[in-house]
């Protein structure tokens, strides 16, 4: 397996810079996950990686071994795709063989480790299919196949779930998330699902417009965010941000209402723009005598969880999440409560104060 080291890496496309001072250390055998909106540079930052872009600034090593000027084919990285890239007139099994095969490798030994991935991927049965005899997800598999067989420092993937179905998505996840157990391979991993990243990450990288916005394991991203865009990005439903001004040992919304801190943090009220609370950690109160109380626009019942968007008096719309099925209506009003230990708190540029 392989230690992945990007130093002050840039990209450029002529006078355009995409990205820029990206540094990260991945260790040996860690499950690093790029996420982050469209065009936010996750794509192209595997790419460099694996040798298909060119590094316009910086410094990528694989175990301390400079590899910018190395060709993809010599890096010892297998990749997986989107799209599954599968030779039609060939079965799974010399699909997944094919690299091996062109590189003149032993028979016996190209068929042992066909087999080997075969088995680890529960395609023992399917390997003399041709492609079209497959669904996606064993279609995915067999991409992934073709990559173990390498043997590779390391693996990439490039959001390789989004062409299939929901309920595949869950299934392959799980599948990769087994794959990296057996194999304890260094994987990099490109979503722009928070699910995927949420459940297969050891650390996640946020990025956005071509730059790191936060680097941690998915419980620190989701408590500790650092700044108004990672804290955003990262949980479903969406946190919900309210415009707010210091108060003395608090904050005040915009309904009047001041919220006070335990334990104050006096060092951040000065600072204090935009409270964020997430739709989880907002809590129901009668709404007599209640710090927010609006009107039920929308209950969406998901059987597990019950989501209610808010209209809010003098503070616009919020969004709550219940735990299990919640008796609420439509146009019913409700009473909502901040709990001082769950804010989240911004500055003006979006930075996280606590």
């Amino acid at each position: 397996m392989a230690r992945m080291d990007l130093r002050n890496i840039a990209k450029r496309y002529g006078p355009v810079e995409v990205m820029r001072n990206i540094d990260l250390a991945i260790e040996d055998g860690e499950f690093i996950v790029l996420v982050g909106p469209s065009g936010c540079g996750k794509s192209t930052l595997l790419r460099m990686i694996a040798g298909l872009e060119p590094i316009s600034e910086g410094e990528f090593l694989i175990d301390g071994q400079r590899m910018n000027e190395v060709a993809p084919r010599d890096r010892d990285i297998a990749m997986v795709f989107q799209s599954y890239a599968l030779y039609p007139h060939m079965d799974v099994a010399r699909n997944m063989g094919f690299s091996m095969e062109i590189r003149g490798a032993d028979a016996g030994e190209k068929q042992s480790k066909v087999a080997e991935a075969a088995r680890t991927l529960g395609l023992t049965a399917l390997t003399k299919r041709l492609p079209k005899a497959l669904s996606g997800g064993q279609r995915q598999r067999v991409a992934m196949g073709r990559a173990i067989v390498r043997d590779p420092k390391a693996f990439l993937f490039d959001e390789p779930l989004s062409n299939l179905d929901a309920a595949l998505r869950v299934e392959m996840r799980l599948e990769i998330a087994r794959l990296h157990q057996r194999l304890k391979a260094t994987m990099v991993y490109v979503t722009h699902d928070q699910v995927e990243a949420l459940t297969l990450a050891d650390r996640i990288v946020v990025l956005d417009s071509g730059n790191i916005q936060q680097v941690g394991t998915p419980l620190e991203l989701y408590e500790r965010p650092a700044n108004r865009f990672v804290a955003q990005f990262i949980g479903s439903p969406t946190m919900n941000v309210l415009d707010v001004t210091p108060a003395e040992g608090g904050i005040t919304l915009r309904n009047g209402t001041t919220i006070g801190f335990s334990p104050a943090v006096p060092a951040a009220i000065p600072a204090v723009a935009q409270l964020g609370i997430r739709p989880e950690h907002l809590d129901i109160a009668d709404p007599d005598g209640a710090s927010m109380v609006g009107v039920a626009d929308v209950v969406e019942h998901l059987g597990s969880d019950t989501n209610i968007y808010v209209q809010v008096e003098g503070i616009g719309p919020l969004m709550l999440r219940q735990h299990g099925h919640l008796p609420l209506r439509p146009n019913e009003r409700i009473g909502l409560t901040i709990p001082a230990d769950r804010m989240h708190l911004f500055d003006a540029e979006g930075i996280a104060l606590r």
